[in-house]
């Protein structure tokens, strides 16, 4: 499961798409940059590959929730 999840946009230009994003899973902290077709380039360690596709439908789920449903 994630938690604490926090996101921030990228440019100060809160219309230009793009958020660095930061989170823990497993007591492990991940950061990345979510670009707005959803991919996600990871600025830490990329997680492991069986964890990554759970904790990125989780991240897009989120992103969702927070930025493109308001």
């Amino acid at each position: 499961m994630i938690t604490h999840f926090q996101y921030k946009p990228l440019y100060e230009n809160k219309q230009m798409p793009g958020w660095r994003i930061s989170f823990y899973y497993k007591k492990q902290k991940f950061n990345g940059i979510y670009h707005p077709d959803g991919k996600i380039e990871w600025t830490s360690q990329q997680p492991e590959s069986e964890s990554e596709k759970e904790i990125m439908e989780h991240i897009h789920s989120l992103m969702y929730f927070h930025v493109y449903d308001q």
